[in-house]
């Protein structure tokens, strides 16, 4: 900070004693000497304090010289907006008000919208740290020039309407900690480059046109907590991610990955790898001790849901729907204390009989079996959770036969169905909703 200092007219030299003496004034001429230098004096005096406050209220001033925006982040940002089709720029968007008539970091009000500063207190130059900008549709490119704002830690274009390729550039933003560019059109591969932001916490290529591959140093990234690269046209196996040691979510849904699900960090807590191609067995899952929510629906999973995925005991979510499973194999984990509230299972190739050990699981409200081959009674068991906790119980599309549990027909807070089974299910029971599958297709192959 500069400081402006105003000087002040010295007291004048002596005291009031040396101004007059050892004595008063006797005579006119010594009255009219004297009063002409109380005159003089008295002004400094009144004035003096005027000055000092004066003084105090420049010092604070901040300097218009020492922070004015380094000129290669000016430069920056004006490429950005001459990338973008100014017609795309509304009267009321962020972008409409860079006006580079006036500095960017020195702008207040409503000039240069989404951009936030460092201001030093030196004489160095202001720096661009956050280019946020509204979901208004900009329709360009992103332009290379986005790597010379060396500064920048907030990258937010998240739904807007960006085309063309992610910049190699990204990669110069070593200070980035979050980088956003979801639900835009970006095309080609993750930039290799990407592998270099050391510092980023959040990165979110969410609803692009993105493909090729995971690149395999994307665990170069040890500060990393939040990943999304789903809905995109990635394809190809997904690589061993362990080393991603800080991750909490990862989310690659709606693309074409394939082969067995990857090694993933323990600190896992949110996993989404819904529609995909992914093959194989669950195993792996099992030591991920941390997760509470768990998506693999809509993929080519086969085997056993067994302990591998039920006994994580703070899974709060499991879906496994829509995939090739044959067995759904519950033990007893009253004494585990798990959290799993919602059992998303529909669409496989389940058989054998309902689990009665689905009851162990004390805060489990939701259950969706629908669409698989069960056979066999409805346990008996289920009647008092559906009487108590259960909030929806989904078991249509099944062979399930015989009478219901007594408390199914008192039951009129679950929501679900009971249809297209082979059960003796009354009408006026809210989950009979539906017919039950005709007698051809239930006589002979099971017990009705």
């Amino acid at each position: 900070m500069t400081k402006f200092l105003l000087h002040h007219a010295p007291f004048p030299q002596g005291s009031y004693k040396k101004a007059f003496g050892n004595s008063y004034p006797q005579t006119t001429s010594e009255l009219n000497q004297n009063s002409d230098m109380m005159e003089k004096r008295t002004p400094t005096k009144i004035l003096f304090p005027l000055y000092s406050i004066l003084t105090i209220i420049l010092c604070l001033m901040p300097s218009q010289t020492n922070s004015s925006t380094l000129q290669d982040d000016t430069l920056s940002l004006l490429a950005i907006k001459n990338a973008i089709d100014p017609n795309s720029i509304t009267p009321s968007s962020y972008l409409s008000t860079w006006d580079f008539s006036v500095d960017p970091c020195e702008s207040t009000g409503s000039q240069f919208l989404g951009i936030l500063c460092y201001l030093p207190l030196d004489n160095s130059s202001s720096r661009v740290t956050e280019v946020d900008l509204d979901a208004i549709g900009y329709e360009g490119f992103l332009t290379p020039a986005i790597g010379n704002l060396s500064e920048l830690t907030v990258l937010n274009l998240n739904n807007n309407k960006f085309r063309g390729p992610i910049p190699e550039t990204i990669g110069k933003l070593r200070k980035l900690t979050s980088l956003t560019m979801s639900q835009n059109f970006f095309t080609g591969a993750i930039p290799q480059a990407i592998t270099g932001l050391n510092n980023v916490r959040y990165i979110d290529l969410s609803g692009n046109r993105l493909s090729g591959l995971i690149p395999t140093d994307i665990t170069a990234l040890r500060t990393l907590s939040y990943l999304s690269l789903s809905n995109n046209e990635f394809a190809g196996r997904i690589p061993n991610l362990t080393g991603l040691w800080q991750l909490n979510t990862l989310d690659l849904s709606f693309n074409q990955f394939y082969g067995d699900l990857p090694n993933l960090p323990v600190s896992l807590r949110n996993m989404y790898f819904r529609h995909n191609i992914l093959s194989g067995h669950l195993t792996l899952l099992k030591g991920l001790i941390h997760m509470k929510w768990l998506d693999v629906s809509d993929n080519r999973l086969s085997g056993a849901i067994n302990g591998n995925v039920l006994s994580l005991r703070n899974v709060v979510h499991l879906n496994v729907s829509f995939n090739r499973f044959t067995a759904l194999e519950v033990i007893n984990y009253s004494l585990q204390d798990p959290s799993l509230q919602v059992l998303e299972a529909q669409g496989n190739h389940l058989k054998g009989h309902l689990p009665v050990n689905l009851v162990s699981f004390v805060n489990l409200t939701s259950i969706n079996l629908a669409n698989n081959q069960f056979s066999g009674s409805i346990p008996l068991e289920y009647g008092t959770k559906v009487k108590s906790s259960w909030r929806s119980l989904h078991l249509d599309y099944n062979f399930l036969t015989g009478n219901l549990p007594r408390e199914f027909s008192h039951s009129t807070n679950v929501k679900g169905s009971l249809a297209k089974n082979c059960l003796k299910c009354p009408t006026n029971v809210g989950l009979c909703q539906g017919r039950q599958r005709p007698s051809s297709e239930c006589v002979g192959q099971h017990d009705v």
